[in-house]
């Protein structure tokens, strides 16, 4: 189980996440692998001292990564990931997507 510390790893800023936060508040992290919806919602709180109300999670499929350019670089797999989409309580907000 990761530390409290280690369980929101970052925030994920993308044209999709940042439509959802504009229209519904919705707020969508990175997240440690092993990290459980309750210690989510727990570090959620503790980080930003804020109420979370639902917390929803996926794992991300890996990708395979195409070779770079003029024939040189490294194809392999990009590695998988868990996001976390977090909704906090009315009138709640997490400053680092306000600005």
């Amino acid at each position: 189980m990761p530390q409290l510390f280690q369980t929101i790893v970052q925030p994920v800023v993308t044209e999709k996440s940042s439509a959802a936060f504009e229209d519904r508040k919705v707020y969508t992290f990175r997240v440690h692998p092993k990290a459980s919806k309750p210690e989510i919602r727990e570090a959620i709180e503790h980080l930003f001292g804020v109420t979370v109300t639902d917390v929803r999670t996926m794992q991300m499929r890996a990708k395979a990564r195409k070779a770079g350019g003029m024939g040189r670089g490294r194809e392999g797999r990009r590695g998988k990931w868990k996001k976390a989409i977090v909704v906090l309580k009315d009138g709640d907000a997490i400053p680092i997507f306000e600005g």
